[in-house]
């Protein structure tokens, strides 16, 4: 059982930083300069850090709660068939 948080641990740890690296990868595509003030370079990056984070959190919550759910449904089958016996 406490085998089974570890792994948990590292798979929600790897997802987190798997997706948003491929947030971050997908901003770069995005032209915020023109959107953004002349001169705030720093802002600017920072900026794009936290919806990286916030983009690739929410992508990589999504994944790892289908995954929960998935590995939940053999379960939801088997007590629908203990209730029909």
């Amino acid at each position: 059982m406490i085998n089974d948080f570890g792994q948990i641990a590292v798979l929600s740890i790897l997802s987190h930083l798997i997706f948003i690296a491929i947030s971050w990868w997908a901003l770069q595509a995005i032209r915020l300069d023109k959107l953004l003030k002349a001169g705030h370079v720093l802002q600017a990056r920072l900026l794009y850090i936290l919806l990286a984070i916030i983009i690739g959190s929410s992508v990589s919550n999504f994944f790892l709660d289908y995954l929960q759910w998935s590995q939940q449904l053999p379960l939801i089958m088997q007590s629908i068939q203990l209730e029909k016996n």
